[in-house]
């Protein structure tokens, strides 16, 4: 079918006059926005389903967004048989975010599946806690997390609060795409959609202050600094912050109130030190001890705090994880709750630190695929057996304990605090617990680099470089011969200097991992939500004292950038 063949089937009666209307100008100016439009149909990657609003099978619109959940509704039905279904739906500050919200809250009601829909915009990880919370079959959470304005998103999450994952996620993609829009019941059963607020909002709250609060001194000497990228953090955060005894918060202003352009950013991403530029001008104005920043649906979390010279300075994913993680493992141990049945969840592209740290208490470190649904699978499969203590990602995710199956920077946000305030009320800091970490542990050092290739062709050209590290292997990164090449997407781990391959056992992703002698990594990773290819980089070395730690990190990142240049990806 053309692609004009495939437009011209949405100006049929089964799409609105507005969706026809803008079709049709789309055919009139026979445009790339036509092709864009229509080239392929929206998919779920690591993060769900993510596009461009607009008309279309390859935008985020009423009808795919419909479709989504009508098979959506079928596949709960068919999973959970003979009982009253039940779906929590939450969304972002973004355009069109609450009318989507309605628009499957209608379709889920049409097919008698009772919705618990929020009044307003809230935090992605208090949808995966009111799953669980009100004993949902399902949550649903419309959001395209960071992306740029014209995005928007939908994130389906199981009964155990967690995103869904093989086979459901199989499952639901293959009845979507079994169905005809003609098919999508929109015609809403009002009296089964319940709209909720403040009484979850209370429960998350004071869970998220049970799991991320300890007993420590000094919350009221700490000076935070708090932004929430004009996102949905606004509703849970300064509240929490307030409950757990943090009486010196100052939230930046001008990002204070939740809009859909992001006005004050060209990013509204935490992991870019530009979008935390106002936070830590106010930081430095106002002497803060510590800045935080979210992302628009409250999920992942920048931190900046000061470095041995007094300087504010934004720490990475890898960074952030490792003290949470060595903060958290080190309170089981004083609580005495170690008991060799403990974990944390990790991903195969964060730092190997946190696994040192890890197996320096005896504890032991799950590391999966990419995406948060990987550590909730964890925590699932191993209900019963063993402890969930935490677990994070590189991409400025965290998670504090199982009550929320998603990274959640509501609960991560109140544990950098507790960090801070414990380390300051001890004459130390954030900074120097890190580089504490880093002389038991060696001083470990990631780098990521994105590379955009829009459109078709781009994506052609991402699957070509893939093809080119997968079938010509390097086989020396900086002087350090590669012992392992791990292919996840061919489920194999090749020793390049013995031959010998073994099998990996976790579900087949499109990631290449380099691993050698020195330590070193290498990974590339093709974005399951947006249209670029990720390269991550990790090196480290020993740090003999604190003092040294400048040098050592100039020399790492030296490295760093010699590989770069390697590997012609500048």
């Amino acid at each position: 079918m053309t692609i004009l063949e495939k437009a011209q089937l949405w100006l049929t009666d089964t799409f609105d006059k507005e969706t026809q209307q803008e079709i049709n100008q789309l055919i009139a100016a026979n445009s790339e926005q036509l092709t864009e439009s229509f080239y392929k149909d929206l998919e779920f990657g690591t993060g769900g389903m993510r596009g461009i609003m607009g008309a279309g099978t390859n935008r985020i619109n009423k009808y795919t967004l419909g479709k989504a959940t009508q098979g959506l509704a079928n596949y709960i039905k068919t999973s959970f048989p003979n009982k009253q279904h039940k779906v929590a739906i939450a969304y972002d500050c973004r355009h069109n975010s609450q009318p989507f919200a309605k628009i499957v809250a209608d379709v889920l009601s049409a097919n008698n599946i009772k919705v618990y829909l929020f009044e307003d915009m809230r935090p992605t990880p208090e949808l995966s806690f009111a799953v669980r919370h009100l004993e949902c079959d399902a949550g649903i959470v419309l959001t395209a997390s960071h992306n740029p304005p014209e995005y928007n998103g939908y994130k389906v999450y199981w009964n155990d609060g967690g995103q869904i994952i093989p086979p459901d996620d199989a499952n639901i993609i293959n009845e979507v795409n079994s169905l005809d829009f003609s098919e999508i019941k929109f015609n809403a059963n009002e009296n089964i959609i319940e709209y909720i607020g403040k009484d979850v909002d209370d429960a998350f709250i004071n869970a998220s202050v049970k799991n991320g609060t300890f007993n420590i001194e000094g919350r009221d000497n700490l000076k935070v600094v708090f932004t929430s990228l004009h996102g949905t953090s606004i509703k849970s955060i300064p509240d929490a912050l307030a409950k757990a005894g943090y009486t010196d918060v100052n939230i930046v202003e001008e990002q204070r109130e939740p809009n859909g352009d992001f006005p004050t950013v060209a990013s509204p991403n935490p992991e870019e030190p530009a979008a935390l530029k106002m936070a830590t001008d106010l930081a430095e104005k106002i002497n803060a001890d510590i800045v935080i920043g979210t992302d628009p649906d409250s999920d992942r979390i920048g931190i900046a705090v000061r470095n041995e010279a007094g300087e504010m300075k934004l720490l990475n994913g890898n960074q952030t994880m490792s003290v949470m993680t060595d903060f958290l493992i080190k309170n089981w141990e004083t609580q005495g709750k170690l008991n060799g049945k403990q974990f944390v969840g990790s991903t195969i592209v964060s730092t190997n630190l946190v696994n040192e740290i890890a197996t320096s208490y005896g504890v032991e470190t799950k590391v999966g695929l990419t995406g948060f649904k990987w550590i909730a699978k964890m925590i699932r499969d191993a209900e019963g057996k063993q402890d969930f203590i935490g677990g994070g990602e590189e991409s400025f995710g965290y998670m504090v304990g199982d009550f929320v199956r998603d990274k959640d920077a509501v609960t991560a946000t109140l544990l950098a605090c507790e960090i801070a305030a414990k380390a300051k009320a001890n004459n130390s800091s954030f900074y120097k617990e890190l580089l504490t970490i880093y002389t038991k542990h060696n001083f470990y050092k990631e780098h990521l680099i994105a590379i955009v290739k829009k459109g078709m062709d781009g994506a052609e050209q991402i699957s070509k470089m893939m093809v080119e590290l997968r079938e010509n292997p390097v086989t020396e990164i900086d002087g350090s011969k590669v012992t392992f090449l791990c292919d996840y997407q061919a489920s194999t781990k090749t020793n390049l200097l013995t031959g010998k391959i073994e099998t990996i056992d976790l579900e087949k992703s499109n990631v290449l991992i380099y691993e050698t002698v020195d330590g070193t990594k290498v990974a590339a990773r093709p974005s399951g939500t947006e249209p670029k290819i990720k390269f991550y980089f990790s090196v480290n070395m020993p740090l003999d004292s604190i003092k040294n730690a400048i040098k050592v990190e100039a020399e790492l990142d030296t490295k760093i950038q010699r590989i770069i240049k390697e590997i012609k990806l500048n």
